[in-house]
């Protein structure tokens, strides 16, 4: 059965029955709306405007998000975010709130404007290079990757500098402006994918790196603690 990750906590659940119902509007006919969980086994006739809204509800943290999916030929492949306003994650605190600003932004407009959104990814890589790095006074971010080149490895130097030049294209116009370059929704969503990889490498892998450690600490003067107090109750 298909599986479906929470946006609000992340949370992998399964479709069922329970977790997901289906409703179809056939805008085609003006139809009334009937509940539904897969048209061909429910007989539905696809139709030129036929839309599915999904509501996925979290065993896990209760919420529920919406979403709007085109089934029919004239809306086919469109996917629209009712609640939340995109499938983006939701980062804790100490991610700074710029660079989750920068990637909400991008998910939200991932499907209207790709190159935005492509541009935005590029914008969210710097803002994280310039602060999980401290890289400062390079003047570009073709420099600020070169900064961190020995920070992180071949391939990933490689991505980040493909982030780069992608969101260029979203960024700055061709020399000829009749030449277009287009970027879909697919390929932004790639680097959106990047950006999420780089938020759990840098910040949530630090994050719970640092907690693990001041946990040990703690346990270890504790324990200090105790064999002080021992040791003075025996003398």
């Amino acid at each position: 059965m298909a599986g479906y990750t929470c946006p609000f906590c992340q949370h992998a659940i399964a479709n069922s029955s329970e977790t997901l119902t289906t409703y179809s509007f056939d805008f085609s006919q003006y139809m009334s709306s009937h509940q539904i969980h897969s048209p061909a086994s429910r007989g539905i006739t696809v139709t030129p405007y036929l839309i599915h809204v999904e509501f996925h509800k979290c065993p896990n943290c209760e919420k529920q998000s919406i979403i709007v999916k085109g089934v029919g030929s004239e809306v086919e492949g469109i996917t629209s975010w009712i609640h939340p306003v995109s499938s983006s994650k939701q980062y804790p605190s100490y991610v700074p709130e710029q660079i989750k600003q920068d990637y909400e932004e991008a998910y939200a407009i991932l499907n209207l404007s790709p190159k935005a959104s492509a541009t935005l990814s590029r914008r969210c890589l710097q803002g994280m290079i310039r602060d999980f790095w401290e890289v400062h006074d390079k003047g570009n971010l073709c420099s600020e990757i070169d900064a961190i080149a020995d920070k992180v490895s071949p391939s990933a130097r490689r991505a980040l500098d493909a982030t780069r030049k992608i969101g260029n294209i979203g960024a700055h116009m061709e020399q000829d402006v009749d030449k277009i370059i287009d970027i879909d929704p697919s390929e932004a969503e790639t680097l959106l994918k990047l950006i999420e990889h780089l938020m759990q490498e840098w910040y949530i892998n630090r994050h719970d790196s640092d907690m693990l450690l001041d946990e040990i600490i703690s346990i270890s003067s504790a324990k200090e603690a105790m064999k002080k107090d021992l040791s003075q109750k025996a003398e």
